[in-house]
């Protein structure tokens, strides 16, 4: 078995540094205006101050914030529904200008933001709005808490982690890619850039890199030769299924891959992964989130990670809130909660 390693980026720094950054005016990037920005706080508050006495996992506001959302503006609710139907080349999408809570409280010392969720009504109910265009919001009673909006930050200690409480180089990824209900989308909602506003979340989109991989890789990624071994959060023993890389259109495919704990099952698995990490290291694209960005990745088709930064743990350090969907609730009915979008412990 072959499995890549945790310095697959490290070994291309020159790479990471020269990458090619989203900058307004592109497909990937859509800068919302003062006026929208200030319509959306609006609606976020609205929404929030219906629902203040309920948990987020509560179906009742979870329909309510889904209907909120046509509230969000022709402009905004068009470019997210051409992301969900046609993707893009890069495989995510970044929201620039909307509106954060003010003020901010302290970064969460420990990884998870301990207060209601209220005091983070418009950034929580707008991500919640605007996620709920791309899909239905889900996620695993494993990571987190179960928390539908998740807090993103350094924590003492997990430094050299592969995960989200880390600050070291984090690996490119499919998110739970071992998970069988995965999240198709996910989306990175910016509160607090890192001090040297150094770190830069990067993505690449197997369009990027499809049409120049031999046609024995992709013969070979399309077999169920690989297999994720489990994040930490997870359990962190044990593997997925084995399972392909590619899937899906024979010339539009899914990509489900983790540089850091995928195994190719076999000599020819390896190769075939190896060939598609360097073209997905050619393809990457990078942005330095900023206060009220919201990155928006498909995990169908891209992967994504994060170059390395310097926490000093002083209430002002890099925070961002991470929230997951997927196209169809129902396909996971019988691995969640009752009345609940918590995926049950794997």
């Amino acid at each position: 078995m072959s499995h890549t390693g945790v310095d697959t980026i490290t070994e291309n720094r020159h790479r990471v540094s020269d990458l090619q950054r989203l900058a307004p005016p592109t497909e990937e990037v859509l800068v919302v205006s003062a006026a929208e920005s200030a319509a959306v706080r609006r609606l976020a508050r609205r929404l929030a101050g219906e629902y203040a006495d309920r948990p987020l996992d509560n179906p009742q506001f979870l329909v309510t914030a889904e209907v909120a959302a046509a509230g969000l503006g022709d402009r905004l609710l068009a470019r997210l529904a051409d992301f969900r139907i046609s993707g893009n080349r890069s495989g995510m999408l970044l929201l620039q200008g909307l509106p954060v809570d003010e003020p901010l409280p302290p970064t969460p010392a420990d990884g998870t933001h301990p207060n209601p969720w209220t005091e983070l009504a418009v950034s929580t109910s707008t991500q919640l709005m605007i996620m709920s265009v791309l899909g239905d919001v889900i996620s695993y009673a494993d990571e987190k808490s179960g928390c539908l909006v998740q807090d993103v930050c350094p924590v003492p200690g997990a430094e050299n982690r592969q995960e989200n409480t880390g600050s070291c180089l984090l690996e490119l990824h499919t998110e739970d890619g071992f998970h069988p209900h995965m999240p198709h989308f996910l989306s990175l909602y910016c509160l607090r850039q890192d001090h040297e506003k150094s770190a830069l979340t990067v993505s690449a989109g197997i369009r990027a890199v499809f049409a120049g991989l031999p046609a024995d890789c992709v013969e070979a990624l399309r077999r169920s030769a690989f297999r994720i071994r489990l994040a930490s959060s997870f359990g962190g023993a044990g593997y997925s299924v084995p399972r392909p890389v590619l899937s899906g259109s024979v010339d539009d495919p899914d990509m489900c891959v983790d540089f850091h704990a995928m195994e190719a099952l076999d000599a020819e698995g390896a190769r075939a992964l190896e060939i598609l990490r360097e073209g997905i290291l050619r393809a990457l694209v990078g942005v330095a989130l900023q206060p009220g960005d919201l990155l928006i990745v498909d995990n169908r088709m891209a992967v994504h990670g994060r170059t390395g930064f310097r926490p000093r743990y002083d209430g002002n350090d890099r925070w961002l809130r991470r929230c997951f969907v997927v196209s169809d609730i129902r396909a996971s009915r019988g691995s969640r909660y009752a009345a609940s979008r918590v995926h049950r412990p794997l």
